[in-house]
């Protein structure tokens, strides 16, 4: 009785509160949930960490799950089984998500089916963990919102974390002239190899006019800003006439001069993939996937940890030095 017992229980992180990193508590006695109708069970070989999850998990972001709840929305491993009418996939099955019902920081994940898709055998799981909110941001921001066409510059403030690096693989496939910052020589490296012309080293107290410098008269056509508390003001000052800045990421508020947007009939747009139609993350979905058929969509995978280590994860992903790709859990 007791083995068969064990068998339907896993571990996973769960919050009981909001608060701090340490309000993550991994337990191992949580029952493994079952899928229900257009819903599949995975078993999870490696889920993302995304900024946002901080955010949630503090109590401070727009919106707050239920307690208790299991954070985490991008994972790739195997399908385990499949609820009713589900017939995209069968048990065996390697694919990735971009959400979760249940949670993804845990040894099983159920997820709705149209939120699954196939991983390719050209990525390992990892890489398959690092695709869903990053690349689909990424995607997003460019085109959806920022409405950016083959041709145009595009700068990448922040380029070195997952969404960073996501951008500049999509926009150096799209035919866009790609500049990136990061913190580090490592990064500003990182951000060259996957498809950044330039880079630039925003730790620097000239960089600014480093990138002005660069793009000359012109300016920059659309900023992919990952944190706009800190760059939206000089963001504007670098755009082209009719520029566009594009809010991904924010950890507070910033004075701007709105008059910076009169001269040049400049936009600042801000991005939820939340809030992302089906038909437009199906676009995502069918542009993504053929760049990884193609071969430019290629996650680059950073510091890993084992669900253990989920609380250091939070702390190591808003203070780290630098971000160096994709921060993943492994089960």
């Amino acid at each position: 009785i007791a083995m068969a017992a064990t068998r339907n229980v896993m571990r996973a992180v769960r919050v009981f509160e909001f608060g701090g990193p340490e309000v993550l508590k991994l337990q191992s006695d949580v029952l493994i949930p079952d899928p229900k109708e257009n819903q599949v069970l995975i078993k999870v070989h490696a889920c993302g960490v995304n900024p946002v999850e901080t955010y949630i998990r503090s109590g401070n972001y727009a919106r707050k799950p239920a307690l208790p709840y299991t954070p985490g929305s991008d994972v790739a491993g195997i399908i385990e089984s499949v609820g009713e009418h589900v017939t995209a996939f069968k048990k065996g099955d390697r694919v990735f998500t971009t959400g979760t019902i249940s949670g993804g920081y845990a040894d099983y994940a159920v997820a709705a089916a149209n939120r699954v898709f196939p991983l390719s055998d050209k990525l390992d799981f990892r890489q398959g963990a690092a695709i869903g909110i990053p690349y689909f941001t990424a995607y997003r921001a460019l085109f959806q919102k920022g409405r950016a066409k083959a041709g145009e510059s595009v700068l990448v403030h922040g380029a070195s974390g997952g969404v960073g690096i996501a951008t500049c693989q999509i926009a150096r496939a799209c035919g866009l002239k790609v500049l990136g910052t990061a913190g580090t020589e490592e990064g500003m490296n990182m951000v060259l190899r996957n498809g950044a012309h330039q880079a630039f080293n925003h730790r620097e107290a000239n960089y600014i006019d480093k990138i002005k410098e660069y793009t000359g008269m012109e300016g920059v056509d659309v900023i992919i800003e990952m944190l706009s508390n800190i760059n939206l003001a000089t963001d504007l000052q670098l755009l082209s006439y009719a520029g566009r800045v594009v809010v991904v990421g924010c950890r507070g508020p910033i004075e701007i001069n709105p008059r910076d947007t009169m001269s040049k009939e400049s936009s600042i747009i801000g991005v939820s993939l939340f809030l992302a139609t089906e038909e437009e993350r199906h676009e995502c979905a069918a542009a993504l996937l053929d760049g990884i058929e193609a071969g430019w969509l290629k996650p680059i995978v950073g510091s890993e940890y084992p669900l253990e280590k989920a609380v250091k994860a939070h702390e190591d992903i808003i203070h780290s030095s630098g971000a160096r790709g994709k921060m993943v859990l492994l089960p």
